[in-house]
């Protein structure tokens, strides 16, 4: 090499030097500090929960920014699930390619419980229009229930739909018509209830209001048992509880009521039943140590828990196996690897 490359070289080796940052030793950016296997989310109360806990797989905090998340249910197509943040008048969508969160609706009328039908068609709750509604091929929505015996509905909440024949069962606690954080102001003019809607003729039927404050709900495995979340504490001198019914006509009738679970403080609000007929059960307002998923066996014995670092509203099982968890907390997402599987789809 001459002495006229030397010099050359060396003056373009100092300019890169000198550039801010690439002289010095880079700096790696880490994820937070890893929890030690197994996560002390896990607890186990009873020998048979046991068999769904993995142990080395973590709590994971996928996004935060809601105000109040809800509603999650998993599109098994689409490999998404999408969640509603309410007091933010938004529907959100959580990738599971790429685990990232990005608006689906704004604005959603306050929607609440989220469903996908046989169909794939997506069915909301909403609030402030007291309303279910179902999204078609063009995204546009159709009204599916917003009156019962010429009056307006109070607020409907989470809903189910039967593979059968198509009909969707929800509930109507009337939560988004006490404050205008969550939907409207106005006085309930029906009793809080459990509906059914025809997917045929689009009849709407009053299955019970043997419920104080009816919330999240979902089927056992073989779709005979309708489990639903009485969050009755909110508003009345009760217990939250977990009410089981009998399903017959496919949805159109309920039989057999008895108390499933009680709780001795905060509430259960979102249900989701696994392959084994086992309910997990988001809750809230328990306190440290006893909010997120509470699992009861088919017995109704709380069997385990997964501890959420906020109170959990709701939750679904998402991935192509149906075996993680996704959990609606407060403000944010979490999600955690089981060995259960989830017995339905959304």
């Amino acid at each position: 090499m001459d002495r006229r490359a030397f010099l050359s070289g060396s003056a373009a080796l100092g300019a890169v030097l000198a550039m801010p940052g690439l002289a010095e030793t880079q700096e790696i950016s880490l994820p937070p500090q890893p929890s030690r296997y197994p996560d002390d989310a896990w607890v186990v109360l009873d020998p048979r929960f046991s068999q769904y806990m993995i142990g080395n797989t973590p709590l994971q905090r996928q996004w935060t920014g809601a105000l109040w998340a809800e509603g999650p249910a998993w599109n098994g197509v689409g490999r998404y699930a999408v969640f509603s943040d309410i007091p933010n008048n938004r529907q959100m969508r959580w990738d599971a390619v790429t685990e990232t969160v990005t608006p689906l609706r704004h604005v959603s009328n306050f929607s609440n419980g989220n469903t996908f039908d046989f169909e794939g068609r997506q069915i909301s709750c909403e609030h402030s229009t007291a309303r279910v509604v179902r999204y078609g091929r063009e995204g546009s929505p159709t009204v599916l229930a917003e009156t019962f015996e010429g009056k307006p509905l109070n607020a409907p909440n989470d809903a189910v739909v039967h593979p059968d024949d198509g009909g969707v069962i929800f509930t109507d606690p009337g939560y988004g018509s006490h404050w205008y954080y969550e939907g409207n102001v106005r006085e309930l003019e029906l009793p809080t209830s459990i509906y059914h809607i025809d997917a045929t003729s689009g009849v709407l039927t009053k299955l019970t209001d043997e419920i104080f404050k009816p919330n999240g709900l979902c089927f056992s495995p073989d779709y005979r048992i309708l489990y639903v979340a009485d969050s009755a504490a909110t508003h009345h001198p009760e217990p939250a509880r977990i009410i089981a019914w009998d399903v017959e006509e496919n949805g159109r009738k309920l039989t057999n009521r008895r108390e499933f679970a009680t709780l001795e403080s905060g509430f259960h609000d979102g249900l989701r039943a696994d392959v084994d007929g086992n309910v997990w059960a988001a809750t809230g307002f328990a306190g440290e140590g006893q909010d997120g998923v509470q699992v009861y066996a088919p017995d109704g014995t709380k069997i385990g828990q997964i501890k959420t670092p906020e109170g959990c509203a709701n939750l679904t099982f998402v991935g192509e196996q149906r075996n993680r968890l996704f959990m609606t907390a407060s403000q944010s997402i979490y999600t955690i690897y089981t060995a259960a599987q989830g017995a339905h789809i959304a």
